[in-house]
């Protein structure tokens, strides 16, 4: 059952997921930082040390499972929202060596381990033991992805998309019970005493 936080929990947990698993004869030949940058943080992000970056430029509603209860709770009245998230995965560097082989580690790393459980997912989303979000290469040419460096403010960095998903966020918990309507009804006698009906 995940919160609100659930989405920046999944592109914190990409992000410290490479972190970790980033092998050191890389980190002594090509020190990387991973980092999720925000829109503002993207705009404002002028030369950087070389890094990994995850930008969140898209969120999308799922449509195959986005009115269906989960498959363990089929009881449930209230369904959760579930949504893709759409990043770029951004390699910043001024070496083409450190560039190419950090972007094909991670490549590689994403394609050999494409899902996060609730194990590696951080904790502030309140994930449940079934969570399961997949991390796959999204589809997106050549010309949509010069429309999104077009709109920021950095130019064009070597930048492969992908796409999370499924992300469910759900409803807050509901109280013990239904919300109860009362209504108040005052019933009098039409005719007062001593009038003859019709």
């Amino acid at each position: 059952m995940a919160n609100v936080f659930a989405i920046h929990s999944v592109g914190n947990s990409l992000a410290t997921y490479l972190r970790n698993s980033y092998p050191e004869p890389l980190r002594t030949d090509h020190p990387c930082q991973f980092r999720l940058l925000s829109s503002g943080e993207l705009a404002d992000l002028g030369e950087i040390d070389t890094s990994l970056t995850l930008y969140l430029y898209r969120v999308t509603m799922n449509e195959h499972v986005r009115n269906r209860n989960r498959a363990t709770h089929m009881d449930e009245h209230d369904v959760p929202l579930a949504v893709d998230l759409h990043y770029l995965l951004t390699v910043w560097s001024n070496s083409a060596l450190a560039e190419q082989t950090i972007l094909a580690w991670a490549v590689r790393q994403l394609y050999l381990f494409p899902t996060l459980s609730a194990s590696s997912l951080t904790p502030e989303a309140g994930w449940g033991d079934n969570d399961i979000i997949q991390v796959v290469p999204a589809e997106l040419s050549t010309e949509d992805l010069m429309r999104i460096w077009d709109a920021l403010d950095p130019t064009y960095r070597l930048s492969v998309p992908y796409v999370a998903r499924v992300v469910r966020i759900d409803p807050d918990t509901p109280a013990d019970g239904r919300p109860v309507v009362a209504t108040r009804l005052a019933w009098t006698d039409r005719y007062p005493s001593g009038e003859a009906r019709p």
